[in-house]
């Protein structure tokens, strides 16, 4: 499959500086009374006025108990949670069944972890002692030793971690797809995915270099190495940087061999403490509850329970209901604003970041230099000065960028650094800013010379 639909045409600068507008972040001065350029957006969106309206209203018109009783107040509040996934699963191209709503992204990652670790337990690996019926929907997620877990170096911890763990619990071998010397996804390395591959989870695009993963040639290998071995891997695809950027299909990428993926509310212009996992029927279907309670029940007694089907099953207790009603919101605004649209103005930014970034004296880009296949993330060093010191000089100018390691350690050892400065655009960031932070950046070795 490609790694992006064919390019549209760029949001103009009128429709950007039209979509200034609506962020009331832009009305507040930066350090030392400057004019802030947030260039931050990989770590977080800011939100438009919409969607903090939109949550606001949500606590003064209908604050009442979703799901939970008949009354005016309980039914609106149902409905607007249900409206908002019904919203954010057409967004990214699913069904509303296929949307369970989490905290954030990270939690939506440990929630397929964690149910396979349930299911390992419980239901021993195909053809040991003990295992599970074939009827048994759980017996496809079942993990032990022999069995193989797959990764990338490029991982965002919230994508590595989880699994190191599911590996140490259940005996299966971590692998990992390692990356060339630019920072992709090295596909000589496609070889890790074998037969006994159980899970592949890997990002759409890096949050350290920004280059999107090449899905196709990974989804094959990873679909032959299901049919080699008798059983596909559960294909999971944290896409915390695309979906904000890019247009997704998760349609699509279900037919390609993606059974989940994760979402993040406040990095789609959203909410925090919101995010979602959207995933297939079959494997919701075969995944046990991780988190029990209230609303994910149809039955309790004192011996047992029974669970609702999914997305119930997985959503125990109360809902973020004012934070999904923001989020709603904010993808109802992306799509105003056109994904495909936004994506091509992005690329066109970083292209003019990067050919402003390869001028600047001891300035080291940690990723591609070229602007194909990538998103708006670009990590970089400069020579001699530590990358907390280089975002300390751009605060003082106005310039909001990102420093340390992304939550990515072992992509930054991969290129011989611990720690990285980095820039990323949104639907307000201007050529204009990008030029105040060239100008910046590139004073910083002067700066520590004095």
């Amino acid at each position: 499959m490609p790694i992006e639909p064919p390019a549209a045409e760029p949001l103009s600068a009128v429709e950007v500086a039209r979509a200034r507008k609506d962020f009331p972040y832009l009305g507040r001065p930066a350090r030392n009374g400057r004019e802030l350029a947030y260039l931050d957006w990989a770590a977080t969106a800011q939100k438009p006025q919409c969607v903090l309206d939109a949550e606001a209203m949500f606590y003064r018109m209908s604050n009442g108990a979703a799901g939970r009783s008949t009354y005016q107040l309980a039914d609106e509040a149902t409905a607007s949670l249900e409206d908002a996934r019904e919203a954010i699963a057409a967004f990214v191209g699913a069904r509303a069944g296929q949307l369970v709503f989490t905290k954030n992204a990270t939690e939506a990652i440990n929630l397929v972890a964690l149910a396979i670790g349930h299911a390992s337990l419980a239901r021993p690996a195909a053809g040991g002692p003990g295992a599970a019926p074939e009827a048994d929907p759980a017996r496809r997620l079942a993990l032990g030793p022999g069995d193989e877990i797959v990764v990338t170096r490029a991982e965002h911890h919230a994508n590595l971690v989880p699994w190191q763990e599911l590996a140490a619990r259940t005996g299966a071998a971590l692998r990992w797809l390692d990356l060339d010397d630019a920072g992709r996804i090295d596909l000589a390395t496609l070889g890790v995915i074998t037969e006994r591959a159980r899970v592949l989870a890997l990002g759409h695009a890096s949050n350290v270099t920004g280059a999107l993963a090449p899905l196709g040639p990974i989804l094959d290998a990873a679909r032959a190495a299901g049919r080699a071995g008798g059983r596909e891997p559960v294909v999971v695809l944290d896409t915390c940087q695309t979906a904000p950027h890019m247009p997704l299909d998760f349609a699509a990428l279900a037919a390609a061999g993606v059974d989940a993926m994760a979402l993040s509310s406040h990095k789609m212009c959203g909410p925090t403490g919101v995010g979602a996992l959207v995933a297939t029927e079959e494997l919701l279907d075969a995944m046990p509850p991780v988190l029990t309670g209230g609303s994910m029940i149809e039955v309790v007694t004192m011996d047992s329970s029974t669970y609702m089907p999914p997305p119930a099953r997985f959503e125990a207790g109360s809902q973020p209901l004012a934070q999904a009603a923001g989020w709603h919101t904010a993808v109802d605004y992306l799509g105003i604003l056109g994904m495909d649209r936004l994506r091509a103005r992005e690329a066109e930014l970083t292209a003019h970041a990067l050919d402003g970034m390869r001028r600047v004296p001891g300035l080291r880009i940690i990723g591609p230099d070229d602007a194909s296949d990538r998103l708006g993330v670009i990590a970089f060093v400069i020579e001699g000065v530590h990358p907390h010191d280089v975002g300390q000089v751009l605060d003082a100018s106005g310039v909001a960028v990102r420093t340390g390691h992304h939550c990515a350690q072992p992509i930054h050892a991969h290129f011989g650094v611990h720690a990285s400065s980095r820039v990323s655009f949104g639907p307000t960031t201007t050529i204009e800013e990008i030029d105040r932070f060239l100008e910046a950046v590139a004073g910083v070795q002067s700066y520590f010379r004095r």
